[in-house]
């Protein structure tokens, strides 16, 4: 076949079109609502097939091999990129904790669920520097176990053997972190166009760490956690104090977690700063082909810890740096420190007129001894009278600091891991804990239909049945499997309360359910979600539809003794543009809003497309709002919400900022009123090809029968016994 070369050079290819990163739809029109965050993940990136179950490979993992092979790895130092000390668990534990580390509470994104540390921008921020070659020195591992063992586990069993191999009784670990194949494009990281730029941007003071923007974290783009230099990179440890409370709270740890952390953290490993960091090569997403996914490359041509640069801080915190042990608390509460700065030039802390014996070999020479420092982050915790009061309470009992830094560390290495049901292997502790959400196995042998026929019979209407398992379900986020209808924490403080909740309302609803719930033996988040089922059901034989939405029982009822209040009250809807509902004008608009609760649930483009049609005509919008209910049959499960949507003889007027009139082109008379969270629908171009489909003249069965395949999933979408 001939091919045709492009006049200018000779290039037969179609220049960014479908090879490299050319100009998207998304940079013509910047505004644009970006549906990728929806189909991220798509089955067709998964090399292992769409067929592949996680959970049944790990049936095949030789758990106790593989923990043999990990331990051994430690200490098996390769020339291409020598271990610290003759032991890789530093570097282990650095890799584990920064893949596990980008996890926030806001929204549950980010995390090392996923192994999404191989991935840019992960696999390249700045405070990465490195652990390219820590993923490399485990390749062997993943080589010699293939599928039965994903990377995420690897990377955070890397962690947790490093401590074991050092002396630390771990509290355990649990297997079930499923891999992803390509970068999470959901994840805001941040507005800033530079790594490390000064954190101000992320502040409205940031003097008042507390107005960081949410939902981030980390205080600077590129980091973890906190500057280990200071706020800014200017060394003050009272002011960095309160940007390390800030920062750890939102990444779901308290005070004495955090102090714990700090500790254990640096009681192991070293910090490199033993070079010029501006001569460091490109990092992994930038590096050229010859690099082969690796980056940082060091121009000394060698990866000696003498001339290594990853923080730019430079040395080890303790003694031993092999040892987990006291030897962090010995040195920070056993010595005056003073300001210094690394051969790299960055600001660190000294110990005044130390022993020598108390001063850690040179990680490649242990004929040679070498300064220990402390970071500005390590010195508040001397400093802020609240850590010191915690560090002076571990001291004082070592056997209480282990226990306390093995329990941060399983959470911080699990907490977007879900509830312990998700959790595999024989590691798995058996004591559950609040941040787990428990919820207790639930009732499964009762009389369903009789219940049913109970609810229906109420005086409880379809939208009252149905926004009240919306609300129950659709707090689920699928980013750290938190949330979601089982356990029926909607009726328990924070939820119970939230103004999404319609609290009035759904007052009324459980004091219906809750009797009937106890009369037939089932739990009450069983009988919300039958409930709305029972409604739907009605409105789609309204319809003409007999349709029997599928139920699953055994949900559970969750306790306020089992229940993190606080930590539920990340959860809180701020808006739900599927009950056409926002609690206040946000900088991003009410579609914007709307795509990310979407994406939180799981939800594909048409399902979330069906799913706001359908709860439009039943009527479900937040106080009874007429916005987006193109209908005259309210209770009906019809696809009259798309037929209108579409019509031509109807015209659109802005109302308001965020509302519209739809008009009769002919009269001119108001029909419908709208949100932007309705019009999307028909502007967006892709949703409008979603639309259209459900407004033909034969949709209007497949439209039932999609709207209950979507309602049935956001239901038990926290169901992982049905897994």
């Amino acid at each position: 076949m001939d091919v045709k070369a492009d006049k200018m050079g000779g290039c037969p290819v179609m220049h960014g079109g479908n090879t490299e990163t050319g100009a998207s739809v998304m940079d013509w029109w910047p505004k644009s609502l970006n549906l990728d965050i929806l189909h991220q993940q798509d089955t067709k990136t998964n090399p292992l097939g769409q067929d592949f179950d996680y959970r049944e490979e790990l049936k095949k993992l030789d758990v106790a091999a593989l923990k043999k092979d990990m331990h051994a790895l430690m200490t098996d130092s390769q020339d291409w990129w020598p271990a610290d000390y003759g032991h890789y668990g530093g570097l282990m534990i650095r890799l584990a904790w920064h893949s596990a580390g980008s996890y926030r509470l806001a929204d549950g994104r980010g995390g090392g669920g996923s192994g999404n540390i191989r991935f840019a921008p992960l696999n390249s921020w700045p405070d990465n520097v490195s652990l390219d070659k820590a993923r490399r020195l485990l390749w062997p591992l993943k080589k010699k176990y293939g599928s039965a063992v994903s990377w995420g586990d690897l990377i955070i069993l890397a962690g947790t053997i490093a401590y074991e191999s050092m002396g630390l009784k771990t509290f355990g670990f649990g297997f079930g972190r499923d891999d992803i194949w390509g970068p999470e494009t959901d994840v805001y990281w941040g507005a800033e166009k530079e790594w490390l730029a000064p954190s101000d941007g992320r502040y409205d003071d940031v003097g008042k760490p507390d107005t960081m923007e949410n939902p981030l974290a980390a205080v600077q783009m590129g980091l973890i956690y906190v500057n280990p230099e200071g706020v800014n990179g200017v060394p003050d440890p009272l002011k960095t104090a309160e940007q390390v409370r800030e920062t750890f709270a939102r990444m779901a740890m308290n005070d004495e977690e955090t102090a714990a952390l700090t500790a254990g953290g640096h009681t192991v490993g070293k910090a490199h700063g033993n070079g010029d960091a501006s001569t460091l090569g490109a990092e992994p997403e930038a590096a050229g082909l010859e690099n082969q996914g690796l980056g940082w490359a060091n121009p000394a041509g060698t990866a000696k810890a003498s001339e290594a640069v990853s923080s730019g801080v430079e040395g080890a915190w303790t003694t031993n740096p092999t040892q987990f042990d006291m030897g962090f608390f010995d040195l920070l509460f056993g010595y005056e420190w003073e300001l210094t700065k690394s051969p790299a030039g960055a600001q660190q802390w000294q110990p005044v007129g130390i022993k020598e014996e108390d001063m850690p070999v040179d990680a490649s020479d242990p004929s040679v001894r070498r300064m220990p420092m402390m970071t500005d982050a390590d010195m508040a915790m001397k400093m802020d009278p609240t850590y010191r009061a915690i560090c002076e309470k571990f001291i004082a009992d070592p056997e209480y600091f282990k226990d306390t830094f093995a329990r941060a560390w399983f959470k911080l290495t699990h907490r977007d891991m879900g509830p312990q049901v998700r959790y595999v292997g024989p590691d798995v502790p058996s004591e559950v804990l609040i941040w787990q959400d428990p919820v207790p196995v639930g009732e499964t042998n009762y009389d369903i239909g009789g219940l049913k026929s109970k609810i229906a019979a109420s005086d409880l209407s379809v939208a009252e049945l149905v926004s009240t398992a919306w609300d129950s379900a659709r707090t689920f986020r699928g980013s750290d499997k938190r949330g979601g209808a089982n356990g029926a924490r909607i009726r328990l403080a924070p939820q119970k309360d939230w103004e999404g909740n319609e609290p009035a309302r759904l007052a009324k609803v459980l004091s219906v359910l809750e009797p009937l719930a106890a009369e037939f033996g089932a739990s009450i988040a069983d009988t919300i979600v039958l409930a709305g089922n029972v409604g739907i059901e009605k409105a789609a034989a309204a319809a003409g539809y007999d349709f029997a939405v599928p139920f699953a029982p055994g949900r559970g009822d969750a306790t306020d003794d089992m229940t993190d209040a606080a930590s539920f009250e990340v959860l809180e809807p701020l808006a739900d543009g599927f009950r056409n509902w926002q609690k206040a004008d946000y900088v991003v608009s009410p579609e914007e809003l709307l795509l990310d609760r979407a994406q939180l649930m799981g939800l594909t483009g048409p399902e979330m497309t069906v799913l706001l049609g359908g709860l439009r005509v039943l009527g479900t919008n937040h106080g009874g709002s007429k916005h987006g209910v193109f209908t005259d049959e309210v209770g009906v499960l019809s696809n009259d919400f798309f037929i209108h949507l579409t019509d031509m003889d109807l015209s659109w007027k802005p109302a308001s900022k965020t509302t519209y009139d739809i008009c009769d082109r002919k009269s001119g008379d108001v029909k419908f009123t709208a949100t932007r969270a309705d019009l999307v629908f028909g502007s967006n171009s892709i949703l409008r090809a979603y639309a259209e489909v459900y407004a033909q003249d034969d949709a209007s069965e497949k439209f039932v029968e999609d709207f209950v395949a979507a309602w049935v999933k956001v239901m038990n979408a926290d169901r992982f016994d049905l897994a």
